[in-house]
């Protein structure tokens, strides 16, 4: 059994594994560069409400916190697209019933926080910035509010973020693949207050308000706000390089979201004042080097567009930790375990987020995308399990990432043939009634 081990990053997923470790009675200190998240406050226009699902509720559920994260969050069962002037709401599960939680990241990272340290062998620093790391030796130093802190462990989990300092001090190995990409397109939070203390929009959706080249997205709170992000290019036409000043941004939006602008009255303080964050893909390999490994964002760091980040890191969390148990307490193959069954799923999730983009900002209003849509839910009522379309599968299932699109094209092939044998079947039907 580990005697200690140190986590970097005192995020959502450094958090739970903090709490899952925590309860099983390991001792554990994270180190976290931020102050104290539940006394300062989230930053200003940097949240990305997460779209908490069945992955996350399953990890969350483990450590006993899923009915209390789902009372700080609201049901979203469909998105509802915005299209000149035309609401079309479109069921996220073929029954209509099931959908995705709509969750201010600041306040379930402040729930995990708080679970963490009722644990009493979880140590929490704040104000801790990570300055180097000796991977072999297991030993950190930190800057602290007190000077230099030196530190030995007999596991270090980086949980540091896609920015991972950890991951950085393992990329001059022998063998380690790093690729950092960025999507052409930028993202900015603004807000959609209350009307008369109720809900502006439908708080029931998923807001989107596609544009091909780019979207809007609008995600309900429990203050009965609306969390709007937009996902601009960064340059070029209708971009944020474009669109530079508030009064600009008030104009395009009475132009292109003409019924979202009127319920922004504080459009231009929000679009001045808000910053652009950048929308990246990161994928690394190996995940872990003797006892040190990574987790969540550090290890795959991905694009928005599933709702899967979060619902991923938690899932890291819970293969670690089910390896760990394997593994008996015995750190460097646990890792490494743990390693070669998430990387797989780190890369297939990225692809997934990714094409999912395209899908809402432009594929979402054609009518092809339609009828497939509608046809492959029908498949779904009659056939059941039999047929999953790829957004129950990521967002319904814990069915490994990697598997989803092979299912996918499996299943098409499947209804296609079955299509194909029942217009034959009534083609012989109708052959043999003429000859009748």
């Amino acid at each position: 059994m580990t005697e200690r081990v140190v986590i970097v990053g005192a995020g959502l997923t450094g958090a739970l594994l903090a709490t899952m470790l925590g309860q099983r009675g390991v001792p554990v200190d994270v180190y976290e560069r931020r102050g104290d998240p539940r006394l300062s406050g989230a930053e200003r226009g940097r949240s990305i409400n997460l779209a908490i699902s069945t992955r996350g509720l399953t990890a969350l559920r483990d450590v006993g916190l899923e009915d209390e994260a789902l009372s700080r969050g609201i049901l979203m069962r469909g998105r509802m697209i915005h299209n000149d002037g035309v609401e079309e709401f479109q069921s996220y599960s073929a029954d209509g019933e099931r959908g995705i939680n709509s969750i201010s990241r600041g306040q379930l990272n402040d729930l995990l926080l708080d679970a963490a340290e009722r644990e009493s062998s979880v140590t929490v620093h704040f104000d801790h910035r990570l300055t180097s790391i000796d991977i072999d030796g297991c030993t950190l130093s930190f800057t602290g509010p007190q000077g230099p802190v030196e530190v030995a462990a007999d596991a270090i989990i980086g949980s540091d973020g896609a920015f991972s300092v950890v991951r950085r001090a393992m990329q001059p190995r022998d063998g380690f693949d790093f690729s950092q990409d960025y999507l052409s397109h930028s993202y900015k939070e603004l807000n959609i207050p209350p009307v008369d203390g109720d809900y502006a929009l439908d708080p029931g959706a998923l807001h989107i308000w596609p544009r091909g080249a780019s979207m809007m997205i609008a995600l309900p709170n429990l203050d009965h706000s609306f969390t709007a992000t937009l996902f601009w290019p960064r340059s070029g036409p209708g971009s944020f390089e474009d669109i530079d000043t508030p009064d600009k941004a008030r104009r395009y939006f009475d132009d292109n979201y003409p019924d979202a602008s009127e319920l922004m009255p504080d459009l231009e303080e929000d679009y001045a004042l808000n910053p652009i964050g950048s929308l990246l893909t990161v994928r690394c390999s190996p995940w872990n080097a003797g006892r040190v490994g990574l987790i969540g964002d550090a290890a795959h760091a991905i694009c928005p567009f599933y709702g899967q980040g979060a619902n991923a890191g938690f899932e890291d969390c819970s293969e670690l930790i089910r390896q760990w148990e394997v593994h008996l307490g015995n750190w460097a193959p646990a890792l490494a375990a743990y390693a070669a069954i998430r990387k797989p799923q780190g890369d297939a999730i990225a692809d997934l987020a990714l094409h999912n983009f395209i899908e809402m900002r432009d594929g979402v209003t054609s009518p092809t995308y339609r009828v497939t849509h509608r046809t492959e839910q029908l498949l779904h009522r009659v056939l059941g399990d039999r047929y999953k379309t790829r957004y129950e599968m990521v967002s319904f299932s814990t069915t490994p990432y990697a598997e989803i699109e092979p299912t996918v094209k499996k299943q098409r092939t499947v209804a296609s043939l079955a299509a194909a044998a029942g217009v034959a079947a009534l083609a012989a039907v109708g052959l043999a009634s003429r000859r009748r």
